[in-house]
């Protein structure tokens, strides 16, 4: 029998949702069926190691190791070899970016104008090539993959003004259809690109109960002898994820004299300026930047709230792996939190800011009968959904 052979097209393999969705898909396929290939733009994510050993990881395009040397070696790179359009290229998309603080879709576009004709074309031909998270994967896939079937995945909430609209639409105009991780995400997407109604497909992230229950059991976890409230949130270290409103929330807590821990699993630009917040506040004692693990769960279980202060999410998975875990949520009124949280029920939906935030913390550790209530919902819920491998087998064909 011959296999179908499968292109995925990630930025990389950081702990972050995107990139935990796709291993997760890529640990339930079926590989007697299909024969995978992997892209990454950037090597070394520590989710690398949980990817299946049937998985391709292909060598990384010639471009992305010569970005990733410093400026002199890349100047020496150049001169070596004769060749400075990549230095080039690479010039003119940091001074693209120099002047303004340009969102995730902004940048991208800049990246892909400047550089895109120093990438190479995959010489391969597959049956079917998909960008697993929007941006440069996409922009990739569109251009520089030969594939019978193109299909786009797009993680997250996904607003575009008009110029990105118009850069964007000539890429998805190649893709036979492109796949949002929740019901709001598919709204918010066709709010930017309402032409594409009948393109637009659903297929949650898939959650693999079985294994995220073995790993929780498995791997580091909390090592501070800490004996009071354990609170967890994951999520990049970025703006989405509204840190500043977590942090907000930490204070509250610590003039309240609660007797509490909150750490954080993650990585991203805004570090340095959340370590400040910190120690200007004197939390350090209170809140815990724990960097990225590969294994997050057993943190996750060990835990006795998760918060999630998020702007927006495409789904929310950590959400998802917490309630799977039997921890109670308290999370903010992001567009798709209501397609897995129920308020009240499995956890607390609270409004954007760092008051509501603190209530509904303060809720659960204080209201015996409501957080029991809540674990035994958690307990009761249907864990995983598998089921979610069927629609993606049914799109690929």
């Amino acid at each position: 029998m011959v296999k179908k052979n499968l292109l995925f097209v990630i930025d990389s393999l950081d702990c972050a949702g995107a990139e935990k969705s796709l291993v997760n898909l890529l640990t339930v396929l079926d590989y007697t069926e299909y024969s995978v290939d992997l892209m990454l733009f950037r090597h070394g994510g520590i989710l690398e190691e949980l990817v299946p050993k049937e998985v391709n990881i292909l060598n990384s395009i010639k471009y992305a190791k010569f970005a990733a040397l410093d400026l002199k070696s890349a100047i020496r790179y150049s001169f070596n070899n004769v060749n400075f359009k990549m230095l080039s290229s690479r010039i003119r998309y940091s001074m693209g970016i120099r002047k303004k603080n340009y969102n995730h879709a902004q940048k991208a576009r800049i990246f892909w104008q400047s550089v895109s004709n120093v990438i190479e074309k995959n010489p391969n031909e597959y049956d079917i090539a998909i960008s697993y998270a929007q941006g440069i994967p996409t922009f990739y896939v569109a251009e520089k993959i030969k594939a019978i079937k193109k299909f786009a995945w797009v993680n997250t909430s996904y607003k575009l003004d008009h110029k990105e609209e118009e850069f964007q639409k000539k890429y998805y105009d190649q893709f036979n259809k492109i796949i949002t991780v929740s019901e709001s995400a598919k709204e918010i997407l066709l709010e930017t690109f309402p032409y594409y109604c009948n393109k637009v497909k659903i297929i949650y992230d898939i959650n693999n109960y079985e294994f995220i229950s073995d790993m929780a059991d498995i791997g580091d976890n909390y090592d501070d002898n800490f004996d009071g409230i354990r609170i967890l949130t994951i999520g990049r270290l970025a703006n989405g994820k509204a840190y500043d409103i977590a942090l907000d929330a930490c204070k509250m807590l610590k003039e309240k004299g609660v007797n509490f821990r909150w750490y954080a699993l993650g990585k991203g630009p805004l570090k340095k300026e959340i370590e400040e917040y910190i120690k200007e506040n004197g939390l350090s004692e209170y809140f815990h930047l724990l960097g990225v693990r590969a294994n997050p769960y057993p943190f996750i279980k060990s835990a006795n709230l998760y918060v999630q202060t998020s702007r927006f999410e495409g789904f929310g998975l950590a959400i998802a792996e917490a309630r799977m875990l039997n921890i109670p949520v308290v999370t903010t009124r992001f567009d798709a939190v209501y397609n897995q949280m129920k308020d009240g029920k499995n956890g607390l939906v609270v409004d954007m800011n760092p008051k509501a935030v603190c209530d509904g913390i303060l809720k659960i550790i204080n209201e015996k009968q409501l957080r029991e209530r809540i674990i035994d919902y958690l307990h009761a819920e249907k864990k995983g959904n598998l089921e979610e491998i069927e629609k993606f087998y049914n799109l690929i064909g």
